[in-house]
């Protein structure tokens, strides 16, 4: 390996990496500790620590107890050196949240915004976004970067959206993380949304004590987020975990996809819509769906999971019929990536209590016994939420990583800010 000034400099980076990831794992620790853990030399590790204390990444706490000579003085990570901000995409909503550098966000908004058209919803995203930073600014809150969770297929390591059959056609190819960047000057990482809302159920959720997991992300559309190894599954060209074209039915329902039969074509949050309005009429009067239906004109999904809490309605039945598709989706997915546990998430996961014993059962009667019986499926406890939850976790997961070094982007900042400019 070469020794040279580069390699050098790179070593340095990994060496503070590790050494400030250590600090954010334990609530203190010392200087003393830290050359133990790395085999680092006290000098160097004195060189690091004097570097984060600058910066204010690290703070010193105190004294710990003396072992013979001089006490330590003890260290602690300083999540508020940083911040980061979290998007979830959707058609007509995007949901925004702001978090520290170690926790998940405690402030989220919604907003209403229409992402048919890609660089008329990204540039008024983009103007939400300098908001945040302005304020931010009068606060005294150091942004870092942003994560988004987007609807589709992603190159995540170029950020392009390939497909959003969500958002429509005009999203093909579109360069998301580059139109963010350009508008907003700080670095953006995006990722699908169903692998960021398995992210945050790792990070902040059911999921903490777990390596192995799927999350299932059932509303708009239906897909999965998978982590093995603690390593989000990406698949050949970062497409893994598209569950909602599985094919349930020969000759189906006319997917967006282009396929009959998909899962999301009979399940999703859409095609639950069109076959309700489609069966109306030959509902009987006194079902409480009809009532909302006969008032309003109209129902919505929340309509349909209002109603399904009384057994033997309409919708009740629908979901129940609904959760054994599901039910066999996820039990193609449990035999093939044998999770240790699966999270039920997104919108129709208000309903889960309804449907929950469907899926449990249906999972248990098609998935490898042993399988199933070693994997545990859960609702997930994050809500409506996740995904935006899962981008501040993906931007904060991005900055930690020694290839990125946080460090460098405090200090990019602080800079810019000195000379007046975003």
């Amino acid at each position: 390996m070469s020794k040279g000034p580069g390699n050098s400099k790179y070593v340095k980076k990994i060496n503070r990496m590790t050494v400030l990831n250590l600090i954010k794992q334990h609530e203190v620790i010392s200087r003393q500790e830290l050359a133990k853990i790395t085999g680092l030399t006290p000098p160097a590790i004195t060189g690091i620590i004097r570097e984060l204390l600058e910066i204010g990444l690290v703070k010193e706490v105190g004294l710990a107890k003396s072992r013979g000579g001089r006490r330590p003085v003890k260290l602690k990570f300083n999540p508020e050196a940083g911040y980061v901000i979290g998007i979830e995409v959707t058609r007509f909503e995007t949901s925004i949240g702001i978090a520290d550098l170690k926790n998940d966000p405690t402030e989220i908004n919604t907003i209403d915004l229409d992402m048919t058209d890609p660089d008329a919803g990204i540039s008024l995203l983009a103007d939400t976004i300098k908001h945040i930073l302005d304020q931010g600014v009068k606060e005294g809150k150091n942004f870092l970067g942003v994560g988004v969770a987007f609807p589709g297929l992603l190159n995540v390591k170029e950020g392009i959206v390939k497909r959003s059959i969500n958002l429509g056609p005009k999203w093909k190819g579109y360069p998301v993380k580059e139109a963010i960047e350009k508008q907003v000057g700080l670095p953006v990482f995006v990722e699908n949304n169903s692998n960021a809302s398995a992210l945050a159920e790792r990070w902040f959720g059911g999921a903490v004590a777990y390596k192995d997991l799927v999350y299932v992300n059932f509303g708009e559309g239906i897909s999965a987020g998978i982590i093995m190894d603690d390593r989000i599954l990406q698949g050949f060209q970062g497409h893994a975990g598209e569950i909602g074209h599985i094919v349930m039915v020969e000759d189906g329902p006319l997917c967006n996809c282009g396929n009959r039969g998909c899962l999301e074509s009979i399940c999703g949050i859409p095609a639950l819509l069109r076959k309700v309005n489609s069966e109306l009429l030959l509902i009987k009067d006194g079902d409480p769906l009809k009532k909302i239906w006969k008032i309003k004109g109209k129902v919505g999904a929340d309509d349909i999971i209002k109603c399904a809490s009384k057994e033997g309605s309409y919708a009740y039945e629908l979901l129940k019929q609904m959760a054994r598709y599901v039910g066999l989706a996820i039990a193609d997915v449990v035999n093939l990536y044998n999770p240790e546990a699966v999270f039920i998430g997104g919108k129709m996961a208000k309903a889960a209590e309804i449907f929950m014993d469907v899926i449990n059962k249906t999972v248990h009667t098609h998935a490898f016994p042993e399988i199933a019986m070693s994997t545990s499926i859960k609702v997930s406890s994050l809500g409506k939420n996740s995904g935006v939850i899962g981008a501040c976790a993906l931007a904060l997961r991005e900055l930690f990583k020694s290839s990125s070094d946080i460090v460098d982007y405090i200090q990019s900042n602080t800079s810019k800010q000195e000379k007046g400019g975003n």
